[in-house]
């Protein structure tokens, strides 16, 4: 038992050690520090969006903080009561808190996997597109699956999911799709998976059932609050109305309320059919064009010089991030971290945190075996 205690102490310390590490802590306290004599400071309360925002980071700071001191006391009263357990022969005490040491090893790992979550945005809400590749009916029927995997991910995680926009396909599945997924860290914990998506399986829309590899991409932006300030010079816009396809009532397929903006000078592409007004529709695809464009900007400011494009390269071979093959055999592979998984039915249902967590961990030159395991 000893030794079983010790193996998790090794652990926790360990990822102690990391989380320290990840969130810089000595700069992490000092900035407490400053935050709690911000809040003390009446001033501050005349300005209800710069207060909400102190406010915010200094709970997610305060969280993480707290989270660091309060775990390290709990393993360090774990173990003491495990030391006078042992010397008293009190068996049901040291299971008691061998399950606790358990517990707090579990604990450890989610702090570590969430202190990654610090950059500008990731404590936005995220937008997130899934296009479909070349390949038809193929390519739109992946695009759907993948769609419904993020939105399977994201239900499971308590997080809020809107369908923004949305073309459908001519036979089956869609070419593309919009959401905003909105809850905790949503942007930080997606912001990893924009690329491309490759699928190997026995195609369904084959009368001769051979295999078919199918690619559909994902791009992953943040929403940005309205403290940040993006200018879009309307020069630089071309605007498009038409008809929403598919389901959505006669209004909105009898009208042209749908909205395209075109940012010229970056290609970026910004279309909603939310809302059956027009003027609505206008005003959701302004938000997702300026929060494209900051997203831009952060992306060079992180100096990611080949994730700014990850949307738009081509969707095809070379570009993939992850690899789902149903047939011949079953494994998702993500190409970056090698983190593989045997079962891809449950990965197509929303089990991603563990190639999310590892994606996150490489960002910061983490290795996998320091923190790749999925937050609980």
């Amino acid at each position: 038992m000893r030794a079983e205690a010790e193996s998790l102490n090794e652990q926790i310390t360990a990822s102690v050690s990391l989380l320290r590490r990840h969130l810089d802590w000595d700069a992490a306290t000092r900035r407490l520090e400053e935050l709690n004599a911000r809040v003390e400071d009446p001033s501050l309360w005349n300005d209800a969006a710069e207060a909400g925002r102190v406010m915010r980071e200094r709970g997610r700071l305060a969280g993480q903080v707290e989270g660091v001191r309060k775990l390290e006391r709990d393993v360090a009263d774990a173990l003491g009561l495990i030391e006078l357990a042992e010397a008293e022969g009190d068996e049901d005490t040291i299971k008691a808190a061998m399950a606790d040491l358990e517990g707090f090893a579990t604990e450890a790992k989610r702090l570590e996997i969430e202190s990654l979550l610090s950059g500008e945005a990731d404590a936005n809400d995220a937008y997130l597109e899934v296009n479909a590749g070349a390949g038809g009916t193929e390519a739109q029927d992946w695009a759907q699956m993948l769609l419904r995997m993020y939105m399977r991910w994201a239900e499971r995680r308590g997080y809020k999911v809107t369908l923004t926009e949305q073309s459908e396909g001519e036979q089956a599945g869609i070419k593309s799709a919009t959401v905003q997924v909105s809850g905790p860290n949503a942007y930080g914990w997606l912001k990893t998976e924009s690329g491309v998506h490759r699928l190997v399986r026995i195609s369904p829309f084959d009368a001769a059932a051979r295999r078919q590899t199918s690619f559909a991409s994902v791009y992953v932006y943040p929403v940005i609050d309205d403290k940040i300030e993006i200018e879009v010079n309307p020069a630089d816009l071309k605007t498009d109305t038409f008809r929403a396809s598919g389901a959505g009532g006669q209004h909105v397929n009898k009208t042209e309320s749908g909205v395209r903006f075109t940012h010229i000078p970056t290609g970026i592409v910004a279309a909603s059919t939310q809302d059956r007004s027009q003027h609505r529709n206008r005003a959701i695809a302004m938000e997702m064009l300026k929060a494209r464009l900051y997203e831009l900007e952060l992306r060079k400011r992180e100096a990611i010089s080949d994730a700014v494009e990850a949307g738009k390269t081509d969707i095809g071979w070379g570009h993939q991030i992850r690899s789902y093959v149903l047939q011949p055999y079953q494994m998702v592979k993500d190409l970056r971290t090698s983190v593989e998984k045997g079962n891809p039915d449950a990965v197509l249902d929303g089990d991603l945190d563990e190639f999310m967590a590892a994606a996150l961990a490489q960002r910061v030159g983490a290795t996998r075996s320091e923190a790749s395991a999925a937050a609980r």
